[in-house]
């Protein structure tokens, strides 16, 4: 049987150019991430399944027949991004190379063309596969046409017929276009009935059935719901109208155009080499194309010796303790090693499996296996960091594999790693997630093999092991991509000299863990308890009653209904008592204060006093906390389980706690060395201005500095507002602030504050040079970069959306100096590490904190790690103006700093 592939072009390639933050260009200027996206799609769906017959159809132009009744028709829709328009001749070019059909025709729309062939491939006898990002497409499934959904951009897909929509939507797919008929489609500017939205009109059509029904049925309903569909019946009828796709559209072309031989593989080469796809060239295996000039893609692979096994038929052993043996023979050509566990803490997490991939077969062990003697040379093997390992979050299976006593090391290329630094504000980096973006083959999401939550269950071995076996295929497969995209991208050196010596030294820090005095936690516990109690019995007191101090309902009432004070915002359930409104309140009245006091108290004794208790591992009696390497967009690490990097230490009583982590080992100290001021004179080198250079290199205090420059005093002239102000313009600078943001920083209007800021860049005129080449340069490649080459990809920088461009271009402003800072204390520690082995030190490096690094360290190593460690930290990166460091210790933290 015939199977017919329709493809809805526009909407394709729109979703592919919005989902893929990456901009992309040719050596010629070209835009390229909407075809890049369009084509992994594209090859990733043929590939699945395997059509007969392709059509990919295009909107011909704005006016369609729908306008001669409705003027408005997609009258609201923003015009098209040029960096998208130019990318519609080159798809179109590409889809011709593969030997693909594409279609459009001037007064419709790609759905109807959609529509038409649907209809009649049906009423030829073929089954039909239609691929959009629309659901209004959803009223074409039927027993033989299936629609299939693109979600998350273009990276994953959904398929409906007519049970999906039944079981989703409760209506059949004639009643799509019902439903549009009510609630309109802003995307179109279809109008249906104001304040109707989908829950409304899915209620009205289960009652009644049609757009007509509903209509006719009006003394059934009542207030204002009869009123607005009474007044609005010729809106929903017109949008019904609209919203049904056209079935008879005159369509020229033959059957036989349409068919789908396989890609054309020499005119595809062509078309992708003036592309510059490297990574899909690789992937197509397209390298005896000149030898065989008139060949298919698929007669070209069906030749090709494959690195690859299929991913639905690859070769799997499960060792016993038997046989380990047959892997230790191949040990030498094992080239990538999965670990599978499950929990989101890998200091508490389960081992699940270990498999170890080599090209022609993959090899899969238990945790009993793997633990057994009879696997001492594959645990040998493991331990050995001479060995190469590729694999998927290589740091993750560091620390769940030392919780079960084996040791891991030689991790050379973390696909997750690369992924992140690739692209920086990609969440998914799952590898399901990275398959669908490089357009590999398709591998099941963990939740559908395992369960979600607490369906979770470890399948039988064999189902088990085939899942990881397709994790590292895949994993093979991406290597060498994402290798060739880091070299493109000059990140070569950001990834093997730092990100991946990083992610094993925080691994070690990790396993090492922080003591914790727990008879010191508890106390501090206690005087939490007693001064939380102290706050609520004098809130209660000035409130005049007792009330749930946690409940926002209640407090809302206490504070703008009892007391009367002036509401600033509303939520959909009452008052707003967020952290903003209260202090915005605070002057209002005495109560507000003491309110905001009490939330910081319980969170820390509910974060940090019982949450660190919980946190202390059975095994060693530390609390390890996870560093998250692959996070924030800017670079730095993030801290989990338990969160140590967010500890307020403006509070005291945040300062405190602090003094619950100590030495493990008797007579050793705390030392804590932090960069100074480290964004500020990172700005000073990039911006290369001379005033806040010049301040640096005399070791001056740059807010006194500052303030000294915009305030046009001499030095003793300068107050503490004076300074405080200084102060607040030069980190505000290093965050992009607004005029608005500093006016709340410092209690002035946005007049003053927007004035001190113009008088800060007339003195410091290095510093605006910089801020405004910056956001042209973001403008011009897409992103921006740190000193290291990590890049921030920023596609709002050319919205016409004013928010999100103000946002983009504030975000390229600060995230080369927030990304180099970031970069800096990443390099001093891989320096710092490869320093206590050269001294043969047995001081500890145990955590970092933003821009300070935390050390237990023996009496007799101290007076020299005064010393080694502010000289490392300060040597990380030569810059313009000097790096400092100021190092300090105690019996615990809280004396260290």
């Amino acid at each position: 049987m015939d199977k017919f592939m329709l493809i809805d072009g526009n909407s394709i390639i729109y979703r592919a150019f919005f989902a893929m933050q990456q901009p992309m260009t040719t050596s010629a200027g070209l835009h390229t991430n909407a075809v890049y996206g369009f084509t992994n799609m594209l090859l990733r769906v043929l590939e699945e399944h395997k059509p007969t017959h392709v059509m990919v159809a295009f909107d011909a132009g704005k006016i369609t027949f729908r306008h001669s009744s409705y003027e408005e028709y997609k009258g609201g829709r923003q015009k098209t991004p040029p960096e998208l328009s130019e990318q519609f001749p080159l798809l179109k070019d590409l889809l011709t190379a593969f030997g693909i059909s594409h279609y459009q025709l001037e007064g419709y729309e790609a759905d109807d063309i959609i529509g038409t062939l649907s209809l009649q491939a049906e009423q030829k006898g073929c089954e039909v596969l239609v691929l959009s990002g629309d659901k209004d497409m959803l009223q074409l499934a039927s027993e033989h046409v299936r629609i299939a959904l693109t979600r998350k951009g273009v990276s994953e897909i959904e398929q409906y017929g007519p049970a999906e929509v039944e079981e989703r939507y409760g209506l059949t797919p004639a009643q799509i276009i019902d439903l549009k008929g009510l609630m309109g489609d802003a995307s179109d500017n279809i109008p249906g009935i104001p304040g109707v939205g989908e829950k409304t009109a899915l209620k009205l059509l289960h009652q009644f059935g049609t757009v007509e029904s509903v209509l006719e049925n009006t003394d059934q309903l009542k207030g204002k719901m009869k009123e607005k569909i009474e007044t609005h019946a010729d809106d929903a009828r017109l949008s019904k109208e609209l919203a049904t796709i056209f079935r008879e559209v005159p369509f020229d072309a033959s059957w036989d155009s349409m068919k789908y031989e396989g890609i054309q593989a020499a005119t595809a080469v062509t078309a992708l080499q003036k592309l510059e796809f490297k990574s899909i060239l690789q992937r197509l295996n397209l390298s005896d194309v000149a030898a065989h000039p008139d060949a298919t893609l698929d007669e070209l692979n069906a030749d090709a010796e494959s690195h690859v096994a299929p991913m639905e038929d690859l070769k799997v052993t499960m060792l016993d303790e038997q046989h380990v043996s047959e892997l230790e023979a191949v040990l030498n050509t094992v080239d990538v090693v999965h670990v599978e566990s499950h929990g989101d803490n890998p200091h508490h997490a389960e081992l699940v499996g270990v498999l170890f991939g080599t090209p022609e077969e993959y090899y899969f062990l238990t945790p009993d296996v793997l633990k057994s003697d009879a696997a001492t040379a594959i645990r040998s093997w493991l331990a050995d960091d001479s060995i190469p390992k590729q694999g998927h979050d290589l740091h993750r299976a560091d620390l769940v594999l030392f919780w079960d006593d084996i040791a891991f090391a030689g991790a050379a290329f973390d696909i997750q790693i690369a992924a992140y630094l690739l692209d920086p504000t990609e969440s998914g980096q799952s590898l399901s997630a990275l398959a669908s973006k490089y357009g590999l083959p398709v591998l099941s999401e963990d939740d559908s093999v395992f369960g979600k939550g607490a369906k979770y269950k470890v399948p039988e071995q064999d189902v088990l092991s085939q899942h990881l076996a397709r994790k590292a295929a895949t994993i093979r497969q991406l290597v060498p991509l994402q290798r060739d995209q880091l070299e493109q991208n000059e990140m070569t050196p950001l990834f093997s000299d730092l990100e991946m010596p990083l992610s094993r030294i925080l691994a070690d820090m990790e396993k090492q863990g922080v003591a914790v005095n727990t008879d010191e936690l508890r106390a501090l516990g206690k005087e939490f308890e007693q001064q939380i109690s102290k706050l609520v019995a004098h809130i209660y007191e000035l409130a005049g009653t007792e009330f749930n101090l946690n409940s926002p309902k209640q407090l809302g009432e206490i504070l703008f209904d009892r007391l009367g004070l002036p509401v600033k915002k509303k939520t959909k359930t009452g008052y707003s008592t967020s952290a903003d409104v209260l202090e915005e309140l605070a002057p209002y009245h005495d109560v507000v204060q003491y309110i905001l006091t009490y939330r910081q108290l319980a969170k820390l004794q509910s974060t940090y006093v019982e949450g660190l208790l919980k946190e202390i591992h059975p095994k060693s009696g530390k609390v390890h906390t996870y560093f998250r390497q692959t996070i924030t967009a800017t670079g730095r690490l993030s801290s989990q389980f338990p969160n140590l990097q967010n500890i307020p230490i403006r509070l005291e009583e945040g300062r405190k706690l602090r003094k619950v982590f100590v030495p493990s080992q008797q007579g050793w100290s705390m030392l804590s060395a932090d960069y100074s001021q480290i964004e500020l004179r990172v700005l000073a080198h990039i911006s290369d201005d001379a005033g806040l250079k010049d301040a640096f290199v005399h070791d001056m205090d740059i807010h006194t500095k500052t303030a000294m420059d915009v305030f046009g005093v001499a030095q003793e002239q300068v107050d503490s507002n004076m300074r405080r102000s200084a102060k607040a313009v030069n980190f505000g600078i290093v965050y992009g602030i607004s005029d608005y943001g500093l006016s709340q920083n410092l209690g002035i209007t946005r007049k003053e504050a927007g004035d001190f800021i113009n008088q800060y860049f007339d003195v410091f005129q290095g510093v605006r040079r910089y801020m405004d080449d910056i956001v042209d340069e973001a403008k011009q490649h897409g992103y921006v970069k740190t000193m290291l080459e990590r890049r921030r990809y920023l596609p709002e920088i050319r919205s016409s959306n004013f928010n999100l461009r103000s946002f983009a271009e504030r975000t390229a402003m600060n995230t080369p100096i927030q990304g180099t800072a970031a970069d800096i204390i990443k390099l001093a520690m891989v320096h710092m590490d490869r320093a206590l082995n050269e001294h043969g030190l047995k001081s500890r490096m145990l955590l970092q904190v933003h821009d300070e690094l935390v050390f237990e360290v023996p009496a007799d190593e101290l007076e020299q790690m005064k010393t080694l460690v502010p000289q490392v930290m300060q040597d990380a990166l030569e810059l313009s103006v000097p790096l400092k460091a100021d190092v300090s210790y105690g019996a615990n933290w809280y004396e260290a700093k």
